[in-house]
């Protein structure tokens, strides 16, 4: 198989392969595509049948709890101050 690469890529393969880290190409591709696979989430496409459904909120949201950062979470759902309107009490 022949793979075509920018050379910037071709770099950073050359590079990783003189550091004596690999001994080939081959052995980079297997670490780098073996590290895609334990990173990659579970497939959300088939819910599992024999699951119960949730209880409550807490147990509904399970599946998504710790994906995004408490500051994250702050930036979404703050108010957009440029949108408000100035209050007038008089």
């Amino acid at each position: 198989m022949t793979i075509v690469t920018k050379p910037e890529t071709e770099a950073l393969i050359e590079r990783h392969l003189q550091s004596g880290r690999f001994h080939d190409i081959d052995e980079l591709l297997k670490r780098a595509l073996g590290s895609l696979d334990e990173e990659a989430p579970p497939s959300a496409a088939a819910p599992d049948a024999s699951a119960a459904e949730p209880n409550n909120l807490f147990d509904l949201f399970a599946p998504v709890r710790g994906l995004l950062t408490d500051d994250e979470i702050d930036t979404l759902f703050a108010r957009n101050r440029s949108m408000s309107r100035p209050v007038d009490f008089s």
